[in-house]
C-alpha cells in the first residue's frame, strides 16, 4: 500500500508545525485533503486516480496522521493558512485544491486567505456555512470529544493513525479539538462571494449538507443565475455536481466523483 508507506513523504515547516505532504505524479499541481480523523490515506483511490494526470500533493492535515498537533489548536483558518502556506513553500505560484468535508472547509479557508495561490477550488461534500449541514451533522460534530477515544479505537481512522501518528497517545487530544472546531459556528458567505477563481462544489444527492445549502453556494459563485444560452456564454466559471446515490461517507470511494472533477480540472475556464 503506496500511501501508507511515507516513503515520499515530507515535513514542511510551517506556523509553527510539521506538516506532512507527499507528492504523486507529474504536471499540474493539486494538493488534495482528506476529512477529519482522516489523513492521505482517506482519499487514496482518487489521488492515485488524479496522480496519472497531474501532479497530487496529499497532505496530512494539522493533528491528523503524520502531522502532530503540537501547540497550537486546530481551526477551520489554521489549517486554510497552513496550505497557503504549502503552496509557497513549494516554490510554487499556485495551485489547484480540492478537499473534503473537514477539508473542503481547510480548501475554502486557503482560497479566502490565499485567492492568489489558488488555481481552481474544488469543495467536496463541504458547505460554505456551518447552517448547511443537516442538525444531526452538527450536533455529531460538536459532540465529538475525548470520552469517546477508547470506543473510537475500533474505528478504521485509529487504526491509521496508530501506524502513522507522531504521537499516537494525542488521539484523545485530537477528538477534543476537532469536537471545540466543528461546534464553532462559520459562515463564509461574504468571502466566498468575491472568489475570482474557478470553483466546483461536488456533494452526494445523499450526503450530511441541505441541498438547498449547495445551491446558495452554487449562485455566490455565480453560478445557476441565468439560461447559458446556445452557444454558452451565459455559464459561468462555477461548476455543480449532485452525485446520485452518494452519501457523505461514500463519495471518495465513488469513480464518479474522479469522473466529475477531471474535466473542470483539465479545461482552461476563465477567472471571474
Amino acid at each position: 500500500n503506496f500511501m501508507t508507506t511515507g516513503s515520499n513523504g515530507n515535513y514542511a515547516p510551517i506556523n509553527g508545525i510539521n506538516l506532512y505532504f507527499e507528492k504523486f505524479g507529474e504536471g499540474e499541481p493539486l494538493i488534495l485533503l482528506h476529512g477529519g480523523l482522516g489523513s492521505i490515506g482517506m482519499v487514496e483511490e482518487v489521488l492515485k486516480a488524479l496522480a496519472a494526470g497531474r501532479q497530487v500533493i496529499g497532505v496530512d492535515l494539522h493533528g491528523h496522521g503524520r502531522t502532530a498537533i503540537g501547540g497550537r489548536p486546530l481551526s477551520l483558518e489554521g489549517m486554510g493558512k497552513d496550505v497557503g502556506e504549502l503552496i509557497k513553500y513549494l516554490g510554487l505560484a499556485q495551485a489547484d485544491v480540492m478537499g473534503y468535508s473537514m477539508g473542503g472547509g481547510a480548501a475554502l479557508q486557503v482560497a479566502i486567505q490565499y485567492p492568489e495561490r489558488v488555481r481552481k477550488l474544488i469543495v467536496v461534500s463541504s458547505p460554505h456555512k456551518r447552517s448547511g449541514w443537516f442538525p444531526e451533522m452538527q450536533t455529531g460534530m460538536a459532540s465529538m470529544n475525548a470520552t469517546m477515544a477508547e470506543e473510537a479505537k475500533q474505528s478504521p481512522m485509529y487504526m491509521v493513525y496508530s501506524q502513522i501518528a507522531p504521537r499516537v497517545e494525542d488521539w484523545p487530544e485530537l477528538l477534543d479539538q476537532i469536537g471545540i472546531m466543528l461546534g464553532k459556528d462559520y459562515d463564509w458567505t461574504n468571502e466566498v462571494a468575491t472568489f475570482k477563481m474557478p470553483v466546483m462544489i461536488v456533494v452526494g444527492d445523499a450526503d450530511g449538507i441541505r441541498p438547498s445549502s449547495t445551491v446558495e453556494f452554487f449562485e455566490l459563485l455565480g453560478g445557476g443565475q441565468r439560461d447559458a444560452g446556445w452557444d454558452g456564454s451565459g455559464m459561468s466559471n462555477a461548476r455543480l455536481a449532485i452525485l446520485p446515490g452518494v452519501t457523505h461517507y461514500n463519495i471518495f470511494n465513488t469513480p464518479a466523483l474522479v469522473s466529475a472533477v477531471v474535466p473542470f480540472l483539465d479545461a482552461s475556464v476563465a477567472v471571474r
